[in-house]
């Protein structure tokens, strides 16, 4: 093949490209930004992050440190972006963000089979084949476009981030640092006591919210809930959601307490904050308002207040194959988020089965006891009518075939087999 169009310079799209590259064939990447910004970008760096810098947890006791592996055995060059852009998380993998973006730029721009288009494409190409990565804000132009070709609607649901304060507006005689469980010092701890949680969750509940256009119906991802929405549903259901304090001791009262909010640090220097699991739409001076009645935050300087965009997914089960090209149209694949994954390493992982399937001609299949082979599984086969974006996790493996009690010891079988069968694949292939 001559070349490879790839639309999206998120994750999903700057790894296909990459990964498409390296194996000698040339790529036509088209992002928008900065030229045409959408309502949550800052900038024009490939792969920014605009919701968590956190890119989940590690340990392949987890679903999320699976996927990271099996990420590293494929080579995930975002994989390795992250790694080397990394700040202190406890059991996570987190990243300052702007060194994080910047080094994927770096590597974009500076491979000579990677020809970059600074534009906004508003119809697919149809002269090669072409892979959307447009992401959850794929514009309103190319998804029109997308819509007539697809011959059906887009589902779609709202995505909320997650406000960021500076390190040195805090009032430190009122947080602690530690994890839970003692597992390091990384995050910063508000401790809340009984009444001052009930008056946190009552001005929650009552704040206002920025206002939803009349024709969209919210339909959010219950993995990225607004913390409002939480809220909304009982006055306990913060303590146990983001405001959980188990596994958390006040060294100033050696006791845990009632209720502790989080806080992860955004850049290596230490000098911004993100508040974890605080994704809300909340207008931004209810934000101010409000967030500052958490203990330490007082005086908080919000250096972004969170958003909330509208995030668009196909139905993948009825529209891709096991390879994810079109079925109507396999000239046309599609990558990232779009496709009905959640969370960063799963766009990725997206990006790279989209490379692989460029390169292989469409002939590629996945281990099934995989993370990326069940991801795939899943959103190729899932009920359409149902049909609902879908993070990591362990539940949709296949059984053991053995019966493991222990839960760590279980999820660990999984991984090691998941490895064993990913490893023995790809060393068979000649991608």
């Amino acid at each position: 093949m001559s070349k490879v169009y790839v639309i999206g310079g998120g994750l999903a799209g700057s790894e296909a490209a990459w990964q498409i590259a390296k194996r000698g064939i040339r790529v036509v990447l088209f992002e928008m930004r900065p030229g045409v910004m959408t309502p949550a970008h800052k900038t024009g760096y490939f792969a920014e992050l605009v919701c968590s810098n956190s890119l989940g947890a590690e340990g392949l006791d987890t679903a999320s440190g699976l996927l990271k592996e099996e990420l590293r055995i494929l080579g995930s060059m975002v994989l390795e972006c992250a790694y080397s852009a990394r700040v202190p998380a406890g059991k996570a993998l987190a990243v300052d963000r702007e060194k994080f973006a910047k080094e994927i730029t770096e590597r974009i721009s500076s491979n000579p089979y990677i020809e970059i288009v600074r534009e906004e494409v508003k119809e697919l190409p149809q002269e090669c084949e072409v892979i959307v990565a447009t992401g959850p804000l794929t514009s309103q132009s190319l998804a029109e476009s997308l819509r007539k070709l697809l011959g059906s609607d887009y589902l779609y649901f709202y995505d909320a981030v997650s406000p960021i304060v500076t390190y040195e507006s805090l009032n430190m005689d009122k947080i602690f640092r530690g994890s839970r469980y003692g597992a390091g010092d990384d995050y910063l701890n508000c401790p809340m006591t009984k009444e001052e949680y009930e008056a946190f969750w009552e001005a929650l509940v009552k704040a206002e919210r920025h206002p939803l256009h009349p024709f969209e119906d919210p339909k959010y991802f219950e993995g990225c809930l607004p913390i409002e929405v939480i809220a909304s549903r009982g006055k306990e259901t913060l303590l146990y959601g983001p405001l959980k304090p188990v596994g958390l001791i006040d060294p100033r009262t050696g006791k845990e307490p009632y209720a502790v909010v989080q806080l992860r640090k955004e850049n290596l220097e230490g000098t911004l904050y993100n508040l974890v699991g605080f994704q809300t739409n909340l207008k931004w001076s209810e934000q101010k308002r409000v967030f500052r009645m958490i203990p330490g935050l007082e005086n908080a300087e919000f250096v972004r207040y969170g958003v909330m965009h509208r995030n668009i997914f196909i139905n993948s089960p009825v529209l891709l194959d096991n390879s994810l090209r079109l079925k109507i149209n396999p000239r046309v694949l599609f990558a990232g988020q779009i496709v009905g994954v959640e969370g960063y390493m799963e766009s990725t992982a997206m990006g790279l089965v989209a490379a692989l399937s460029v390169v292989s001609g469409g002939k590629i299949s996945f281990p099934p006891e995989t993370m990326i082979g069940s991801l795939l599984r899943y959103i190729t086969s899932a009920s359409p009518k149902s049909f609902q974006p879908m993070n990591a996790n362990f539940g949709i493996l296949p059984p053991l075939e053995i019966n493991v009690r222990n839960r760590k010891d279980k999820r660990i079988k999984f991984s090691e087999r998941a490895i064993k069968a990913l490893t023995n694949w790809w060393e068979r292939l000649k991608y």
